[in-house]
């Protein structure tokens, strides 16, 4: 086993009613400050604040709705005591450049697009003179259409080429490269095979040589794997475990981050590679 870097935790905030595991349980202001704040108590890094859906089938919500939601969570995690004193960031998740902006303004200092800038042509502008980080996913369509645009020669390779184009657009657009954070976009336009062969060569999106975000998370090709006649029965808590699971497997990538809903279990799987890793390494490498 190799030596690895521990990835950062990014803990998902579902500001919405609608979201697939959680609408609902957040969407007040307070039980998504309080709900941003134990997520950090766990070992989160980063909190990644979300106000619309983006589920399969999901509608897209007003951009004032958007906002009313996540704007004033950000306001209170950055005025909280606690929060300040973790070190911990924010990321907003939008596909809009308008909530985008009032986002970092407000003090998030991440900008986690799943449309990777193809949802709203003014992102690139808007992020532009801004200092934040932009993660850039894999994204072919919004929610209501995604599940038929998943035409595909070699998803991996397939992917890892829209993103480089992706890339290059917003280096083109002014925004520094070592601002950028790239996302396969696990469940957007893929259906659970390739979902699957595409996490098991992210080597491919390594050959970008830029940081990479996973965000496998009680998504449907987790369920898949444990069910696969009947993946909406999945409990949120199988889907967690499994999504552990995953992630010690993926350590072995250059992950800069993995994106889940349950925090404490990840860093569990995390730590259990590392002490194994550190092992390894201590009695030279033999079985």
């Amino acid at each position: 086993m190799k030596t690895f870097s521990r990835p950062l935790i990014m803990g998902v905030v579902n500001i919405t009613p609608d979201s697939f595991s959680d609408g609902g349980d957040f969407l007040s202001a307070d039980d998504a400050l309080n709900h941003s704040l134990e997520l950090i108590s766990q070992g989160a890094n980063i909190v990644d604040l979300g106000g619309e859906s983006t589920k399969p089938g999901a509608l897209r919500v007003k951009i004032e709705e958007e906002q009313a939601r996540v704007i004033p969570v950000i306001k209170a995690l950055t005025s909280n005591p606690t929060f300040v004193a973790s070190g911990a960031q924010i990321s907003i998740d939008t596909m809009n450049s308008e909530t985008a902006l009032l986002a970092v303004q407000a003090g998030a200092s991440i900008v986690n697009d799943v449309s990777g800038g193809l949802a709203d042509e003014e992102m690139f502008r808007v992020l532009q003179p801004l200092s934040c980080k932009f993660i850039i996913s894999h994204w072919r369509g919004f929610s209501e259409t995604m599940d038929s645009l998943n035409n595909y020669e070699s998803v991996a390779a397939d992917v890892a080429k829209e993103l480089q184009a992706r890339v290059s657009k917003a280096i083109d657009a002014g925004i520094s490269r070592d601002r950028l954070i790239i996302d396969p976009g696990l469940g957007f336009a893929k259906d659970i095979t390739q979902n699957w062969h595409l996490v098991a060569r992210l080597d491919e999106l390594e050959k970008l040589d830029l940081p990479i975000l996973v965000g496998a998370s009680r998504k449907r090709f987790i369920a898949g794997a444990l069910e696969p006649d009947s993946q909406g029965e999945v409990s949120n808590q199988r889907r967690d475990l499994a999504t552990a699971v995953l992630t010690a497997l993926l350590l072995q990538r250059k992950l800069w981050a993995v994106r889940v809903h349950n925090v404490s279990t990840t860093l569990d799987a995390i730590q259990v590679v590392e002490a194994l890793a550190v092992a390894n390494e201590d009695t030279g490498g033999q079985s």
